[in-house]
């Protein structure tokens, strides 16, 4: 299978490792692109956004794409680099990039309002107990798509109070379906942090409405870490007013690694 994969080089080469970017549910690599790989190039670094595969301009079928799926694709970005990448996965991409760790070395993992290291339960309800309707069709449609179908309640999810409502409605009309089994698999296989050897950075962010600055700061704790919680920005941190102080956060921590 050929994923599509945008590549973002900096105008002047830095010794830095290569970055992946890795989408979460209902996104594409179009979330890293709006700012977040012209940064990451203006800092010098080489960027590769995924689309994962069934997402964007990458073949697959959801239907019957698993976590481990979303694993692999990332392994066969990174086996063709020089030197190990450092991981930035957000939101269910975050759960991938723990996952990838348990099994493979990176340079070091970066997670962004992920799905916490103890699984999506908590945001399920949540989600359940707020939009019971859309909650029914997603089980009975055995698909995520109903969750995010509905322009307002996309926007209550994925961003905080400050985004300017052209910039709301033109990233939630580009979200699309998402793998129920991965959803499963966000509440029954978790990662195992004990075995990421590895650094691990994570940040969340305040606003979030599906994993809170608690549960962020739990699955810190698990990869022996503390988080870093950004106020007045919500659950797609990379797209929302405010993306700039993670980005800069992300980057300084990259840059010093030892």
């Amino acid at each position: 299978m050929a994923l599509d994969v945008i590549v973002t080089r900096p105008s002047i080469e830095r010794d830095t490792p290569p970055i992946i970017l890795v989408h979460g549910a209902w996104h594409g690599a179009w979330c890293w692109t709006e700012h977040f790989t012209g940064f990451l190039a203006d800092e010098g670094h080489t960027s590769y956004a995924i689309d994962l595969r069934g997402h964007g301009n990458s073949p697959g079928q959801l239907r019957t794409t698993r976590i481990a799926h979303y694993v692999a694709d990332v392994r066969r970005v990174a086996i063709e680099m020089r030197g190990e990448p450092v991981l930035i996965g957000h939101s269910m991409g975050g759960y991938v990039v723990q996952h990838y760790l348990a099994t493979y070395r990176a340079r070091a993992g970066v997670l962004m309002a992920t799905v916490p290291s103890h699984g999506a339960i908590l945001a399920t309800l949540r989600v359940a107990l707020k939009y019971p309707g859309a909650f029914v069709r997603a089980n009975a449609t055995w698909s995520l798509g109903p969750i995010v179908d509905d322009p307002k309640r996309a926007a209550l999810l994925l961003f905080g109070t400050r985004l300017q409502r052209a910039d709301v409605d033109r990233y939630t009309s580009r979200v699309q379906d998402e793998s129920y089994l991965a959803f499963l698999e966000m509440i029954l296989d978790r990662p195992d942090p004990r075995k990421v050897l590895d650094p691990v950075l994570v940040v969340g962010a305040a606003e979030d409405a599906l994993f809170s600055p608690y549960e962020i700061e739990r699955t810190a704790e698990d990869y022996r870490s503390a988080a870093i919680i950004f106020d007045d920005i919500g659950h797609d941190m990379m797209l929302d007013a405010g993306w700039e102080r993670p980005a800069r956060t992300i980057v300084e921590w990259i840059d010093n690694l030892a």
